[in-house]
């Protein structure tokens, strides 16, 4: 089917919520970073992105004096299929934001995890380690904006908690395999001296208040980074690295771009497309997990890496994700 040329317009209406978290402003171009995919995975006929219309965080001077709100909440509207060809709609979607704040979990102290794999001096990994029950074409899977979590409130806010204790204020971070949310305390926004991010839906990165700059890369296909070396303190990945089938390959990047001293920050939970992750990956327990990535981080020149375990606790409940850290330092 030939690729139409759509326009999509993004509009944030807020809903009775504490505070005001997003307005719109502007235009910004998307044309150069989006791939004329269509939506094989939607409901929904065919559709090209072409334009979207810029979002940036504002809050009420009331929002400020408050204890963070346990919620964010926000109705995304958006219209396609708006050209002399299409046919013009307009879906709206209600979306909550986990702040990670105001819950009644409570969040033990990491909890060290001991990494005892020796790994050899050359990678052991066979190509079809890497296979994934879905070989199509990634930018066509994540094609369709998804603006929901792939983990549970307490695992979104154990990450949180984690982030605020162990990201100095003033740092620089990077967000990669990023989506509509990075799970940053919300004062990151102020306190941190730059937050890009870098996934593979521009919709989802735009709609991401907590970036100050990003750019839409299939790291699957590319796995280079467009950023000058030794700029970042802190380098994320939040329950994405199984679906990478050169993680070695981002790794050595993400080390790259890191300065002499940074870390990168990769957190796992239990739940993952499994069409989409790695055969590996599926074959293996959580703990043989982080041994995985401690071992991805080798041989991308890492040091050997620390693991936690900063699965959040709720009262009656024994059944929450569990959340995973690895830390790797440069």
């Amino acid at each position: 089917m030939m690729a139409k040329a759509c326009l999509l317009s993004l509009f944030v209406a807020i809903a009775a919520s504490r505070c005001h978290a997003l307005t719109l402003h502007g235009k910004l171009s998307m044309r150069n970073q989006l791939t004329r995919s269509k939506f094989i995975y939607s409901t929904a006929s065919a559709v090209f992105f072409a334009d979207m219309s810029s979002l940036v965080l504002g809050s009420s001077p009331a929002c400020a004096a408050e204890e963070n709100p346990r919620y964010l909440e926000s109705e995304v509207q958006m219209k396609y299929g708006d050209d002399a060809n299409g046919n013009p709609r307009t879906r709206g979607v209600l979306v909550r934001r986990l702040t990670g704040d105001s819950t009644p979990y409570s969040f033990p102290s990491p909890r060290p995890i001991r990494l005892v794999k020796e790994w050899p001096e050359e990678p052991p990994f066979k190509k079809t380690d890497f296979f994934r029950a879905d070989e199509g074409d990634d930018e066509n899977f994540y094609t369709l904006p998804r603006l929901v979590y792939h983990i549970d409130e307490p695992a979104v806010a154990a990450l949180t908690q984690y982030y605020r204790s162990n990201i100095a204020a003033g740092s620089s971070i990077l967000d990669i395999c990023s989506s509509w949310v990075s799970h940053y305390p919300l004062e990151f926004k102020k306190k941190m001296k730059r937050i890009a991010g870098t996934g593979m839906n521009p919709l989802e990165l735009l709609a991401n208040d907590q970036l100050t700059d990003y750019e839409a890369r299939n790291l699957n296909v590319n796995p280079a980074l467009s950023y000058d070396d030794n700029i970042f303190d802190v380098v994320t990945c939040v329950v994405s690295i199984d679906y990478l089938i050169h993680p070695i390959e981002v790794l050595k990047e993400v080390r790259r771009v890191l300065k002499p001293g940074g870390k990168a920050i990769i957190s796992q939970s239990n739940r993952c497309f499994p069409s989409k992750a790695i055969s590996m990956w599926l074959n293996m327990n959580d703990r043989q997990h982080l041994e995985l990535i401690n071992g991805y981080g080798k041989y991308a020149g890492f040091a050997s890496g620390v693991a936690y375990d900063i699965t959040a606790s709720e009262p009656g409940n024994p059944y929450n994700d569990p959340m995973y850290i690895v830390e790797l330092s440069k």
